[in-house]
């Protein structure tokens, strides 16, 4: 009998690091992992709907209702938090 495939738990690193990689292909420019990127003027509240779609596609999680708040997308630390606590929950299900 073969055991059942499971994906790996994300990483923190493996999340931050694919972040920033979206981030600086898109803006051209290198974020540090807690800089506000609506503060800074880095990034607008359209492209607020790309990283939306990218999180969601790249790490297979879906943001909804109360997570879908700018304040989740300010800096990549609070997209990995955000990205890491719906996959944990999307995992028990």
């Amino acid at each position: 009998m073969s055991e059942p495939t499971t994906t790996p738990p994300l990483s923190a690193e493996h999340v931050r690091t694919e972040l920033r990689r979206f981030l600086e292909e898109r803006t051209k420019t290198d974020w540090a992992a807690d800089t506000d990127l609506f503060a800074t003027g880095g990034v607008s509240s359209l492209f607020a709907m790309e990283l939306v779609v990218h999180v969601e596609k790249t790490f297979g999680i879906a943001v909804e209702g109360p997570d879908l708040r700018i304040d989740n997308f300010r800096t990549v630390n609070a997209m990995t938090e955000l990205v890491l606590r719906l996959a944990e929950a999307g995992s028990g299900e």
